[in-house]
Formats: structure tokens, sequence, C-alpha cells
């Protein structure tokens, strides 16, 4: 992002990166997250919000690499959709949580499955309505677009999503302009962001909103549980951020939004979909995929069990 609109003030001692961790599945994602924020430099910690399923064996890990952890309950709607089809949407609600950590007054929430490549704790300073506003203005929250091409053709995806209706399509003539400039909801007719990362001002009142809205019965219907919530709830009024800040792996794809994707403008990698970077990978901890991205965050893995190893941190198997 080129020019920012900043906050008018900034206090690194109230602002955190956070992630959800609800099993040991993606706890290797989480420590990698982590140390690839620490390798390029953030002056923020990241915090590992986590819920009562968290084992204990998780805990000792985090406590080991002395990685900051706040409990959250886990959230779901009183009435929900079956997603048998994609059960990880059931732990997704719980992302809707940074939203009432008000003891904080800025909050970045990351997916686990994300890599930093760049710096980006400009994100820390981007101008986002005051709570006092209480969810009435035009910028709630920033995030960026979700695709919605549906490259894997999964059947219980909806019918609208199509390649015609993805916001990134409408950039492909623009690529440069893509670097530093979210689409315009209003481009595509879904206007749906991703909830892989979401800029936050906790607020009392939104998170109130957002869980009124979660058990009014409208949930019945969210294909895609809290991003589906925000995009609905916030419509117009969500700041949408360039890619380079949750660069969809698909987006890469040669078929998908290869036009606008520019490794050397990335800042953060997320590992949307299966297979995960970590379940491709040998005995030896060696890349034994295909999808360049994924050898990044091999690559990235290594170095932190390097670099634990010479803090005498025990090496844990995760």
């Amino acid at each position: 992002m080129a020019e920012p609109k900043r906050a008018t003030e900034s206090k690194k001692g109230k602002f955190f990166w956070t992630t959800l961790i609800t099993n040991t599945a993606y706890l290797s994602g989480l420590l990698t997250l982590d140390y690839s924020l620490k390798k390029h430099n953030s002056a923020y910690p990241l915090v590992a919000l986590y819920t009562d399923a968290f084992p204990a064996s998780g805990h000792a890990v985090l406590d080991a690499r002395r990685i900051p952890k706040q409990h959250v309950p886990y959230l779901l709607p009183s009435a929900g959709k079956d997603y048998s089809a994609d059960p990880r949407f059931y732990d997704c609600w719980s992302k809707l949580t940074p939203f009432s950590l008000v003891e904080y007054e800025r909050v970045v929430q990351l997916d686990s499955d994300m890599l930093l490549l760049r710096n980006m704790d400009e994100l820390m300073e981007l101008e986002l309505d005051a709570p006092a506003l209480a969810g009435r203005g035009k910028r709630v929250f920033a995030a960026g677009h979700a695709c919605v091409c549906n490259p894997l053709k999964k059947e219980h995806y909806p019918a609208d999503w199509i390649p015609a209706n993805c916001a990134f399509t409408s950039q492909h003539s623009t690529p440069e302009v893509a670097q530093t400039t979210g689409p315009d909801p209003a481009v595509g007719p879904l206007g749906f962001m991703n909830g892989g990362l979401q800029v936050v001002n906790p607020s009392q009142e939104v998170y109130d909103l957002i869980v009124g809205h979660m058990n009014s019965g409208a949930a019945i219907d969210m294909d895609f549980a809290d991003q589906s919530l925000l995009s609905d709830l916030f419509k117009g009024c969500w700041v949408p951020l360039p890619y380079i800040y949750n660069a969809l792996k698909t987006l890469r794809w040669e078929t998908v939004h290869s036009e606008i994707w520019r490794d050397e403008s990335v800042k953060n990698v997320h590992y949307i979909l299966a297979p995960k970077p970590w379940d491709e990978m040998d005995t030896e901890g060696k890349f034994i995929g295909s999808d360049p991205t994924h050898a990044w965050w091999v690559e990235a893995n290594q170095e932190r069990l390097v670099l634990e190893k010479e803090k005498g941190v025990e090496v844990d198997g995760f």
C-alpha cells in the first residue's frame, strides 16, 4: 500500500498481531508465522488466541518459545449451517473474537497458515473508524478480498463463485495498481472479504453487533462462517486491502490471477486449502511438493528449527 491513511497515534504497547489456535494441526504454522514476523523485524508481538480445546502439549510448545497467549471463547451460532463438507469452518467463528479485545487499541488477526515475506507493520497505523462509531462508519475494519473463482471446482461452493464475479479479475488489466490498491468491493457483485487477515479496532459495540447477527438465524445460510457474516453485516463499510497483505496462494496459479501476482511485492502468503506446506515434507523436513510458495514456507520452517536448536529449544515434532 503506497500511502495508507494513518491513525493519529501509534501506541505499540496496545497494538498486537493475533492468531487463533484450537488444536495442534496448525501449530507448526503458528510457530513459523511467529518466526517470520520476528525475522522481518515487526515491532509488535504475536498473541496466540487459544480455546478450551487447545491441549496441554500445545501450551508447552508455546511456553517454550515464549509466545504470548490469551484464552478466548469458542464461538458458534445458535443455529448454524452444516459444514460437514468443510469442517474447518466450525472453528472459523472464533476468528471474530478480536473485535471483543477492547484492552487493545489495534489487533491484526492472522491465520496460522500464513507466512510473512516482508514487514507489514504499516497495517498497525491504517486509519479505521474509532470504536465510538460503534460500527456505523465506513471503515469498520480492513481486509483483503476473497477469491471467488473456485479454482478447485468444489461442488459445495456457491454457483456464483466464478471468475467473472471475482474482484481480483477486475485488476487483470492494471497489475501495477493491484500491488498498492485493493479492488473496490463494488466492482464485483459479491463484495466478499477473506477472513484470513483482519485489521480491527476492537469495540464492544461492534462485537455485540457481530454476535447478535450470528445468533439471529442468518448464520444458517452463511457458506463461509465468519467471512460471510462480516461481508454481509458490514457490506460497503470495510476497507479493501491490496492482495499483497493476504496473498492467497491460489492467486499465483496461471489459471487464476497470475496476471496480478508479483513475487517481489507480496508481503504475506496465505496457504488456503489443502494441502498445507507442512503436509509436503519428508521425514527429514525437506520439501517434496511442487508449489513454489510451499517451498518458501518449508525453507522458513527449517530456519526456525535451526534457530530454536541454537537456543536450546527442544524439538517437539511440530
